[in-house]
């Protein structure tokens, strides 16, 4: 009998273990799914309906040090692009144009990380050469931060 190789199960430690996704991450699609749910059922309704609301009422759960944070970019982010509009993405405050996702805040909570993320998607026009940061780590906001999120906000939508 020719030698045999081991499984891929076989090479892994024994007290290694994948589950796949985290509970966080199963936590963060799930909202996602309610908030596709939602948005499905308001058809006609969605006029009706304000996102902003449903992003200022998430900001209020979170804890004192990321809602202090949430709050802030909340209201640069209305002053530096009024053209974006609040809405929920993986039960993150999130502002898109037209519909897609531009740039988003992530709590520290959520996925129990020791800071906050303020995150931009392709979307945002931050191009700068042939690499750019396209995600920023925040444990909190200074004068000078602020104005920095406001031109990268800005910049995003140009």
């Amino acid at each position: 009998m020719k030698g045999t190789q081991p499984s891929a199960k076989d090479t892994v430690a024994a007290d290694e273990k994948f589950d796949g996704f985290t509970d966080e991450e199963r936590s963060a699609m799930k909202e996602r799914a309610r908030e596709l749910k939602a948005s499905a059922r308001r058809g006609s309704r969605a006029a009706k309906a304000d996102p902003e609301v449903e992003v200022l009422a998430k900001i209020a759960e979170m804890e004192e040090a990321d809602r202090v944070i949430a709050e802030r970019l909340h209201d640069i982010v209305k002053a530096s692009a009024p053209v974006l509009s609040a809405k929920l993405w993986y039960g993150m405050p999130a502002y898109a144009r037209n519909g897609k996702i531009v740039c988003f805040f992530q709590s520290a909570q959520k996925f129990k990380t020791r800071y906050a993320t303020l995150g931009f998607s392709d979307q945002a026009n931050l191009d700068e050469g042939t690499m750019w940061p396209s995600a920023f780590a925040l444990t909190e906001l200074t004068a000078a931060d602020e104005a920095r999120i406001g031109e990268l906000i800005k910049k995003a939508v140009s």
